[in-house]
């Protein structure tokens, strides 16, 4: 049996590294018993028709074609509504379990995909390149116990994001429904020792290996997931926690938010797929008695621009609203709605840094100091009940 083989027969991906010092419990104030889920909006979503100024007449005057009407906006204030598609998010706004942060960005954006994905993953300066993720950095300041299963778990995708670099035990879940037929297979795998080749592959991949049987979750949700590639990655994270050993961090990727023509159709499709998956994930959550350790956080490399262009769709912007849901959220509107008459070269102005997002995590969440892995002070926003 060959080394990927086998691997590839778990649906996992060998991009793992593993910590010199693994044998070490996390520091007593990493609370990593606090799950993240960072849900990427990959390709950037637009802001502006996700959280919808609906009482700002300059947004229909940039928009006169694209704009949620106002009459179909699910009305948040006077001032503000969600895109009519993210009906199923509405029941966690009401419990104040829903918390929607505007106008995050950072200085000099860059519009380039990969390089603005960069700097939101490793968490750099716009000018700055940063070899390891942000998570991989946190980790390494204070490790994950090696009771868990993993650092982190990064589903439908090849990738490791801000878990890139060297320093976290991550895997890659690439074939979710693979994965979740054939998970068990570590398990009767480790008991073989008499095979010289497998035993090869579990000296040189024990991490993974160990990872993947303490990953395969027993539980049988009652949550219905969505149909599709999200809501089996959803499916496969719930039962990532649900899983004999912890993991600190999984992350899950909606695709095709780089919408430069005919956006009403696939935002609308996409923004219902991420508000059904994540009101059932939450459900799921619920079941295990997991809700009130779980934060789940969405990311992006930017936002669009705020003038329609002529395809119906939107072009490369800056500033972008996400969103932060847990049973510890205090729900409402964080930072400031961003100007639609005071634009950037037709951009808007940032007037939260994203890494306020990641100081949140790091020191609310888990309770560790964000400053040296962050480069910087930036100011945790005061959105947990922790």
């Amino acid at each position: 049996m060959q080394r990927r083989d086998f691997l590839c027969a778990l649906g996992l991906v060998p991009l793992v590294s593993a910590l010199p010092n693994l044998a070490f419990a996390a520091m007593p104030n990493a609370n990593y018993r606090n799950l993240l889920l960072l849900v990427e909006l990959k390709g950037g979503n637009d802001g502006l028709n996700t959280l919808v100024p609906y009482a700002d007449a300059n947004y229909y005057r940039l928009r006169p074609r694209i704009a949620i009407r106002r009459d179909e906006v699910l009305q948040l204030d006077e001032r503000l509504g969600l895109h009519p598609s993210m009906q199923a998010l509405l029941p966690l706004w009401q419990n104040r379990e829903l918390a929607i942060v505007q106008g995050v960005g950072y200085p000099q954006p860059n519009l380039s995909h990969f390089r603005s994905i960069e700097i939101w993953e490793s968490a750099s300066q716009s000018s700055e390149y940063l070899a390891d993720g942000w998570l991989t950095r946190a980790f390494k300041a204070n490790p994950v116990p090696a009771s868990f299963a993993a650092d982190g778990v990064v589903i439908g995708a090849q990738d490791m994001g801000p878990l890139g670099g060297t320093g976290a035990r991550a895997v890659a879940i690439n074939n979710t429904q693979q994965f979740m037929r054939q998970a068990r297979f570590a398990d009767s795998a480790t008991s073989k020792p008499n095979n010289a080749a497998l035993a090869h592959i579990l000296k040189v991949e024990g991490d993974i290996v160990q990872a993947a049987s303490g990953l395969s979750g027993e539980h049988a949700f009652k949550a219905e997931f969505p149909k599709g590639q999200f809501g089996n990655a959803l499916k496969t994270a719930a039962s990532v926690v649900a899983g004999k050993s912890g993991v600190a961090v999984v992350r899950v990727t909606l695709n095709g938010f780089d919408t430069h023509n005919g956006q009403p159709g696939t935002q609308q499709r996409l923004l219902k797929e991420l508000a059904e998956g994540l009101a059932t994930f939450k459900s799921a959550m619920q079941e295990i008695g997991h809700w009130d350790n779980t934060l789940i956080m969405t990311y992006a490399e930017f936002g669009r621009r705020p003038q329609e262009n002529g395809s119906m769709g939107t072009d490369h912007g800056t500033a972008n609203a996400h969103f932060v849901l847990g049973g510890k959220v205090r729900g409402g509107l964080y930072g400031q709605t961003p100007s639609l008459s005071q634009l950037d070269g037709g951009n808007l102005l940032h007037g939260v840094d994203f890494r306020s997002l990641y100081a949140t995590v790091i020191q609310s969440w888990w309770g560790q100091d964000a400053r040296g892995i962050l480069n910087g002070k930036f100011p945790a926003l005061d959105l947990l009940r922790v």
